[in-house]
């Protein structure tokens, strides 16, 4: 049975959404970022990157970085069809998921979240906060326009939603307006049974 190490109000909803969606059975380890758990020696031993998400697979091996976890959870269960079998639709999802990842999170996110990793001066972290909602902002407009008036970002239903999903979950914690499709986009998400229970065993939603 494969293990998801995870934080909570991190990224790492994305994968546990789509191992819901899968109905595969796991187990989930809590890596506490509040204290600095990412640094023990525990996970470290577990994953040398010390970031979430990893997932142990059955036979014991390491798997990281969203993408590769979320392309190889679809690419190993067909039948359930997160990954489209057409070869420019399946580029299309890589293409949104990169953009997701490296763009808005890592450029945008992450400064607001977290801009005193960067910097111990609080007028340094406004500056970072501010362009983080501005890489964000165009972010979620690039977003709004690739998914247009679709149900889901490239068509059918895919990892690509997942990795969506955790972007629209932050804007709403962080008090960031959507674009009335991208909000939309949320709620279906929400309404979903697999995502509830996902947000359950997070904690994000009331058993």
């Amino acid at each position: 049975m494969p293990t998801l190490y995870y934080s909570t109000h991190s990224c790492s909803i994305g994968i546990r959404v789509i191992l819901e969606e899968l109905g595969l059975p796991y187990d989930d380890v809590r890596i506490d970022f509040r204290q600095r758990e990412q640094f023990g020696e525990a996970f470290g031993a577990v994953n040398p990157k010390r970031k979430v998400p990893a997932l142990v697979r059955a036979d014991s091996t390491l798997l990281t970085e969203f993408q590769a976890i979320a392309y190889w959870l679809a690419r190993s269960n067909p039948e359930a069809h997160l990954f489209p079998d057409d070869l420019e639709a399946q580029t299309r999802v890589l293409e949104a998921m990169d953009f997701m990842v490296a763009s808005v999170h890592m450029r945008g996110f992450t400064f607001i979240i977290a801009p005193a990793k960067f910097s111990a001066s609080p007028e340094a972290q406004a500056d970072l906060k501010a362009h983080g909602l501005a890489q964000v902002a165009l972010g979620f407009a690039r977003l709004s326009e690739m998914l247009g008036d679709k149900t889901w970002l490239c068509g059918g239903f895919s990892i690509a939603d997942a990795a969506l999903f955790y972007l629209t979950l932050w804007a709403h914690r962080n008090q960031i307006d959507l674009p009335a499709n991208l909000a939309a986009f949320h709620q279906r998400m929400l309404d979903r049974p697999a995502v509830q229970t996902a947000m359950r065993r997070e904690g994000l939603l009331a058993a």
